[in-house]
């Protein structure tokens, strides 16, 4: 598993858990502050509302820590022309390419399977004197929201990912839930870091009329930034 952004940063007590708060350089656009977990290792489920979701404490930190294909997303909403479009960020835990879009005017939906995220978000658009923005349950494995007007509801003309193809997804859940919110002339944009299950999404993709196109992206380490190696798909209809 690749390793998450390592800035400087000072350490906050959160109840239960320990937090940071770094800023974070996105290439186009002006820094975000960004309130994270300070590591791997925290872990809070007191109501077991995670576990109850299908996420296991070896997995509930990761939706909070800030990982490089994230960045590689957020630069690439930094570049799209604000249009009068629906988007949606599925996955988006700490959510940087939603924050990039909002605070360029997009209208922009994230979604998030880990019953923190949310919060979270809240959290980081205060922290940039940003106004409110969508927030919307979304999980696409077996577990569904517990109250039903709070997951993601209708269609978008752009869906968005980073780093969620970590299962190969034999059923493919994450095809049929991208396919039931996507208009037909949409598009879908993952940034990969090149896990290992992207043939089993291409064909999923395949399956729900989607044609992909590659690109490999690549960038050496830097200050307060590990080397980056991974794709970037896209995928459209005919």
């Amino acid at each position: 598993m690749p390793q998450p952004l390592t800035p400087e940063t000072s350490s906050l007590q959160a109840p239960g858990y320990e937090t940071k708060q770094e800023s974070i350089p996105i290439l186009g656009v002006s820094n975000l502050l960004i309130r994270s977990l300070l590591n791997k290792q925290q872990f809070h489920d007191p109501l077991n509302a995670a576990h109850d979701l299908g996420i296991s404490s070896a997995f509930w930190s990761l939706f909070g820590l800030l990982w490089p294909s994230g960045s590689r997303l957020a630069e690439r909403m930094a570049l799209r022309p604000v249009a009068n479009e629906r988007i949606l960020e599925i996955g988006c835990g700490l959510g940087l390419a939603s924050l990039v879009g909002h605070r360029r005017g997009a209208n922009i939906t994230a979604s998030d399977c880990h019953p923190l995220a949310g919060e979270f978000l809240k959290a980081n658009l205060r922290l940039n004197k940003l106004g409110p923005m969508n927030y919307r349950h979304g999980h696409w494995g077996h577990h569904q929201a517990q109250t039903q007007d709070t997951e993601v509801d209708g269609k978008f003309d752009l869906i968005i990912g980073s780093d969620i193809l970590y299962e190969r997804d034999e059923r493919g859940d994450l095809a049929h839930y991208i396919n039931d919110h996507l208009e037909d002339h949409a598009e879908v944009w993952v940034v990969d870091p090149n896990r290992g299950n992207r043939a089993h999404f291409h064909r999923n993709m395949t399956q729900q009329g989607f044609t992909v196109h590659e690109e490999s992206l690549w960038m050496e380490a830097q200050e307060h930034q590990v080397a980056y190696k991974g794709r970037m798909l896209t995928y459209s209809r005919d």
